[in-house]
């Protein structure tokens, strides 16, 4: 004849699966909070990236002009798919920080420095490129 043992062991009860549901929906929610953050660093990264080639790419074409046809460009806004990024351009023959001597304007050499900016759901940001540019090459 079969006994029924009056303990039942075989199963969960409620209240422990209750805690597994609440200890795992932390975890969940943890790991969610988490992938946001890693969305919008990589969305960070793409921008920074864009901006820095972008300038990189204009200092390319300051490379190519004469030295006296390289001059300052305002603020202006990119065509599409870079409208969000701005670009300036600035030129300074005044002087060079670290070096002692004449201004730079008298000893034929130009730093300058390419701004691309753009902004985002945390503010303005931007990426810059110098370079020193000698009159002759």
């Amino acid at each position: 004849m079969l006994q029924f043992s009056k303990n039942n062991d075989n199963g969960f009860t409620l209240l422990e699966v209750l805690v597994a549901i609440v200890i795992l929906s932390v975890g969940l929610l943890g790991m969610a909070s988490l992938t946001v953050g890693i969305i919008n660093g990589n969305a960070f990264s793409k921008n920074a990236s864009t901006a820095t080639t972008l300038a990189q790419d204009k200092m390319e074409e300051i490379w190519e002009q004469d030295y006296s046809d390289v001059a300052v460009e305002g603020p202006a806004d990119l065509l599409s798919p870079f409208a969000s990024y701005e670009r300036e351009v600035t030129v300074d023959t005044a002087s060079f920080p670290d070096i002692v001597g004449p201004p730079a304007q008298l000893i034929g050499m130009k730093i300058v420095t390419v701004t691309v900016s753009w902004t985002d759901q945390h503010g303005r940001h931007e990426a810059k490129q110098k370079t020193i540019l000698s009159r002759s090459k």
